[in-house]
């Protein structure tokens, strides 16, 4: 169970910080002010996953106290909490090493979300190598023949640079573990990482994201705010999907990663930082110069040096591991143990991940969700089928109410069919390495008893189904 240090001085303010993260299956320690934080982050037995740090403490302040712990320990998440907003204090706070900031009084959602988005960052940067094995086979994520052991190596040489990055593969694939990884194993490791998604937001929004605005620079600009280049200061920025960066912008961002200057919007003074710049696409940036649609400059000027993550279907011995931290990662705190079985792990391993990382992770997500690993291997072996299946034809456009019909009540047919074929074929496999002892293959599937004498009932399932002759 993670652990969190709340350090308020106000008492009511750190009950309720204290009964909000309990109620959520958080450990909770707690500290008055800043020598007190201190304290108790050079026990040696505390354990403590992240901090809520208040900025108005008496004795030592949270800036004061945030800069202490950056000197010992520069990777515990800290996320700062003040009554005020102002631009300085945060850009402040961000330069001193916090991850984050919330002012006060922060919503529940707001102080949960911010909790567990930064622990997730910090998790996806120290991935420990783990161990996971199929009939017999083992499988280690950080084995010296995977990819990802193999470019520990090239990413440690690469990140104590300070030349711009870009990393290409296709949607999914880790592109930014890679980023975090080269902000960890990088001097800046202790400053912020801050991630901008170029497709995400139209481009006025992007623009106002990356340089901050004054107040009054346009309808609803109330007060001054900074961007995500101030905020990075002395830190590293990733641009998420540049491909997707609206043209005129790019011209803006040349400016930067030449000059280390920029203007806010509806701002005069010029503002100087120190900030790397990693890129990541999906795109073909190539293709892209041909067409007009991306800068030749800002392409050689990120294109300094190039990293390509190859898709999950290329790296097979790292898809159970990763499995195996996705199951970590989103268990509800305190919840039984879940593990693969085997006839999961092969249909885990025999699948193509089209959506590379994160759909593995989003298959564990629920897996984790049903606990039936029977109906996770026949949604993974229609998925198969179902791709197989549909080729890229151009067809004339059907007419609605006659056409339409038929095909859709097809492919639902379709998806029935491939359920019940590969359950079917699931049960099958249980039942004869159990030698059709069916609470022994229950056990296996991890499915309860009787629902699987139901669902052999329903898909007609009897011993003349088996492969071996002395059991029919």
């Amino acid at each position: 169970m993670q652990k969190i240090l709340v350090a308020e001085d106000e008492p009511d303010v750190r009950n309720y910080l204290d009964l909000s993260l309990r109620s959520h299956g958080y450990e909770v320690e707690q500290a008055e002010n800043g020598d007190e934080v201190l304290k108790v982050l050079k026990g040696s037995v505390n354990g403590i996953s992240l901090v809520l740090l208040d900025i108005m403490m008496p004795f030592k302040d949270g800036i004061e106290t945030l800069r202490e712990i950056r000197q010992f320990n520069k990777n515990l998440p800290v996320i700062m909490l003040s009554g005020g907003s102002a631009a300085s204090t945060i850009v402040e706070t961000m330069k001193c090493g916090a991850d984050d900031y919330l002012t006060k009084p922060a919503s529940q959602e707001q102080l949960l979300g911010a909790i567990e988005k930064t622990l997730a960052k910090y998790a996806a940067a120290h991935v420990s190598p783990m161990k996971a094995t199929s009939k017999g086979r083992e499988v280690r994520a950080a084995g010296p023949d995977s990819w990802m052991k193999k470019m520990e190596k090239v990413l440690h040489k690469i990140a104590v640079s300070e030349t711009s990055i870009l990393i290409q593969g296709e949607t999914g694939s880790g592109k930014e573990v890679v980023a975090r990884m080269l902000h960890a194993a990088s001097p800046r490791a202790a400053r912020p990482f801050l991630k901008v998604n170029c497709a995400a937001l139209p481009a006025e929004l992007v623009e106002s994201e990356l340089f901050g605005y004054e107040r009054g620079a346009f309808t609803g600009a109330i007060k001054s705010k900074p961007g995500k280049f101030d905020l990075a200061d002395e830190g590293t920025i990733f641009l998420d999907e540049i491909g997707d960066m609206d043209f005129r912008l790019q011209a803006k961002l040349l400016q930067v990663l030449q000059d280390q200057e920029f203007q806010r919007l509806g701002g005069k003074d010029t503002i100087r930082v120190n900030v790397r710049v990693i890129a990541a696409t999906h795109c073909d940036l190539e293709s892209a110069l041909r067409e007009g649609r991306f800068r030749e400059d800002l392409y050689y000027r990120l294109n300094v040096i190039n990293v390509h993550v190859p898709p999950l279907r290329d790296r097979p011995e790292e898809i159970l591991p990763l499995a195996s931290y996705f199951l970590h990662k989103h268990a509800a705190p305190g919840s039984a143990a879940l593990d693969i079985p085997p006839m999961l792990s092969d249909a885990l391993l025999g699948y193509a991940w089209p959506g590379n990382v994160r759909e593995l992770e989003n298959v564990v997500r629920k897996y984790l969700a049903l606990h039936d690993p029977m109906a996770i291997t026949a949604d993974l072996r229609l998925r198969s089928q179902l791709r197989s299946e549909s080729k890229p034809t151009v067809s004339p456009r059907p007419e609605p109410a006659t056409v339409l019909a038929p095909p859709m009540m097809s492919t639902l047919q379709k998806v029935t069919e491939g359920q019940q074929q590969a359950e079917t074929e699931a049960i099958l496999t249980a039942l004869d390495r159990t030698r059709w002892n069916r609470k022994e293959a229950a056990t296996l599937l991890r499915v309860d008893y009787k629902a699987l004498l139901y669902k052999m009932k329903k898909l007609g399932i009897d011993r003349k189904h088996s492969d071996d002759p002395l059991l029919k």
